[in-house]
């Protein structure tokens, strides 16, 4: 079978070329590409095959071709690129890649910012909020928009979840005669028209009581904004951690979050996962979103509405932990099993005997390894000139394992 070249085609045109790819595409019996990049090669005097939203045709019209075979794309092919489509699809053996620069790189280079430390998002491929995820996460993001998911619409979405200190950077049209680059803020993007083909980089300015607090594991109780009886109690809160066993890319739904507290705890053990902290209670909700600016939380998703109702849209879960049930208990178990996957584990703190009771004969009904922790704390307070014990309500622990 022939061999088949995938070049990368820089931002400057035909001239960001290496002598190699020229020849690569002089030399080819079937030239395929972008109309941007076909109109590179206009003295082209072999096959070409137009490459758009016909991606099918074109890797069956690969699979039959004869001769040298060149597909032109844009900066690196494996970089957001048709190259990851083609590997699906063919041989790795028949593919060889000529990488070129990226609209990326040379949109960090246009605004003199370093970017071996960004993360890389294509809205395109993740919708808006899988991308806004993503940047939360981060401190520096370089965006690949769309025509829906625009700068302005991710900039609103940033707004929403009170996320919005980043300094922007809109690059359009790099390589053209229009090529533009504007400065300005999150909130400032919402007032600008982007062209189809631009990078948005965000970088993050840490600013306002964000800053004034670096949270360690056991985040004493008086830092978050809550109401009082509806947060997880410091100490309880670090074993609970603990039996979740959460390792760094996982998906952890917290239902019934109160003050988002061990959601916050987590975001630090979980630098490349996704957290859902669901919450009904609309003035918790409120502290949550406090708490959320307050502790600079990233990868934390606040899904407002009754569990198990709003569980459905959400990812399945490796870990889940159940701080709150609002009187649905069996019916958000019922929910989760069937979402969380092999060998997840659930964590379920409870006070009372009747929800230890409920707890454990669902997850013994279920099939599930289960385990129950007690956890009696009492804390020293001073009352005259002596420091006497305050006891808290024993909390149940439950942590079952899913067989």
């Amino acid at each position: 079978m022939s061999k088949i070249y995938v070049i990368g085609a820089g931002v400057e045109g035909q001239e960001g070329f290496s002598r190699r790819a020229l020849e690569l595409v002089q030399g080819a019996d079937l030239l395929c590409g972008g109309e941007r990049q076909l109109e590179l090669f206009p003295e082209f005097s072999g096959e070409k095959l137009t490459v758009g939203s016909n991606l099918a045709q074109v890797v069956e019209r690969l699979k039959q071709a004869k001769g040298r075979v060149v597909v032109l794309a844009s900066g690196d092919p494996l970089f957001f690129g048709i190259g990851r489509y083609l590997l699906r699809n063919l041989s790795a053996e028949r593919l060889e890649f000529v990488p070129n620069v990226s609209s990326v790189q040379y949109a960090f280079a246009k605004i003199k910012e370093p970017w071996d430390d960004a993360v890389f998002v294509s809205a395109h491929g993740r919708g808006l909020k899988g991308a806004v995820d993503r940047i939360v996460a981060n401190d520096k993001a370089a965006i690949l928009t769309d025509e829906v998911n625009t700068p302005a619409a991710i900039a609103a979405e940033l707004i929403h979840r009170g996320r919005d200190g980043y300094a922007a950077y809109l690059c359009e049209d790099l390589g053209t005669a229009q090529e533009k680059i504007t400065t300005t803020d999150v909130k400032g993007l919402l007032e600008i028209k982007a062209a189809p083909l631009n990078v948005l980089i965000l970088i993050k300015e840490y600013e306002g009581e964000g800053d004034a607090y670096v949270p360690t594991l056991g985040i004493p109780d008086e830092e978050f904004a809550t109401i009082k009886k509806l947060i997880t109690k410091e100490e309880v809160r670090v074993v609970t951690l603990a039996k979740l066993k959460l390792r760094h890319d996982m998906c952890l739904w917290d239902v019934g979050s109160g003050s988002g507290s061990v959601s916050i705890e987590a975001d630090h053990l979980l630098p490349n996962g996704r957290i859902f902290a669901i919450e009904r209670n609309e003035q918790c909700v409120d502290f949550i979103k406090q708490n959320l600016r307050k502790f600079n939380a990233r990868n934390i998703t606040l899904v407002e509405g009754d569990a198990p109702e709003c569980l459905e849209n959400l990812p399945d879960p490796d870990r889940v932990f159940i701080g709150g049930s609002g009187g649905n208990l069996w019916k958000i178990l019922e929910a989760v099993d069937a979402r969380l996957l092999a060998e997840g584990r659930i964590v379920l703190n409870s006070v009372t005997l009747d929800t230890l009771t409920a707890a454990t004969e669902f997850f013994d009904n279920a099939g599930y390894q289960v385990e129950v922790t007690t956890v009696n704390i009492s804390r020293t307070r001073a009352l005259t000139d002596y420091k006497m014990f305050e006891a808290y309500n024993p909390v149940f622990i439950i942590a079952a394992v899913k067989g």
